[in-house]
């Protein structure tokens, strides 16, 4: 499938989708529930078939032997073992301590030398400059506080370092997803999309003021399971934002909403048998820190 080549953000583009929360967030709240979610299931096994993101990201922001690289809101460490692998000094850091477990499991097995810490991306316990490359693969874009992650990511990045990133954009497959899921469970009133870090007019307002330059390019990733329906029983079981859609759903309603995800699935499937090889866009960003 083509790519759009990568181009720098000169302007705040108008995406049509507002930024700007319409009522007050309790962000701690937010947090509280998201970080619930993200421990429900087991997202180690939908992350692990996201590595090539990881490791595409990692030739992007040309990584070199040395650097000291973090991963925020790693996961089970896919882009943490990547630049581990280019023998860069690297540390991961995620709110969800099962997921940070599996990586150092994913670490040890490798005999990769990767430091992993329970922390939040939305307060990075790392000195000022700390760090040549600030990395995370659909990890910070669903932190509750969008600007107090993206300042951290800047504050611990050194002048001249690089920012890199993979976000879902909202037209892609996940952005499909998360709406899809939000007519069956609404988010919380006021609450930003994570969807608007795949936006260039996002990326701009978050990361503009300390960039030298912003890069980005439209890329996809492929889901290729066995059936539509075997990706939605996956994704039911190990996916916090579906597992816990259904749990909050009576019978009726989950009905519906497996409906409504089979639909999309079929819509968007491009396999042309009974697989699903379903493409998701997703933005790759590589920020320089002035």
């Amino acid at each position: 499938m083509a790519m759009a080549a990568p181009h720098a953000v000169k302007s705040h583009l108008d995406t049509g989708v507002s930024a700007t929360p319409p009522l007050p967030v309790d962000l701690k709240a937010v947090k509280a529930k998201q970080q619930a979610t993200w421990a429900s299931g087991d997202y180690s096994v939908v992350g692990a078939t996201l590595s090539i993101i990881a490791e595409s990201l990692c030739e992007s922001v040309d990584l070199r032997s040395g650097d000291c690289v973090l991963d925020v809101a790693a996961g089970s460490g896919n882009v943490a073992l990547a630049a581990a692998r280019r023998w860069c000094d690297v540390v991961g850091i995620d709110y969800v301590p099962a997921l940070v477990a599996r990586a150092q499991e994913r670490a040890a097995a490798e005999h990769l030398p990767v430091t992993f810490k329970v922390g939040d991306a939305e307060q990075l316990v790392f000195a000022d400059s700390s760090f040549d490359v600030v990395m995370s693969v659909v990890g910070v874009m669903f932190a509750a506080d969008q600007e107090r992650a993206a300042g951290e990511m800047l504050r611990v990045c050194r002048s001249g370092g690089r920012i890199a990133l993979a976000n879902w954009t909202p037209e892609g497959f996940l952005g499909q997803l998360f709406k899809t899921i939000g007519r069956h469970v609404p988010p919380p009133p006021g609450v930003k999309s994570p969807m608007l870090w795949g936006t260039e007019h996002r990326l701009a307002e978050l990361f503009g003021h300390e960039a030298a330059d912003i890069r980005v390019a439209r890329r996809h990733f492929a889901f290729r399971y066995r059936s539509p329906a075997h990706w939605l029983e996956v994704f039911r079981t190990s996916y916090g934002p579906t597992e816990r859609a259904y749990a909050a759903l009576e019978e009726v309603g989950r009905e519906a909403l497996t409906r409504d995800l089979l639909g999309l699935l079929n819509r968007m499937n491009r396999s042309g048998d009974e697989t699903l090889v379903l493409p998701a866009e997703y933005l790759e960003v590589v920020i320089t820190r002035r």
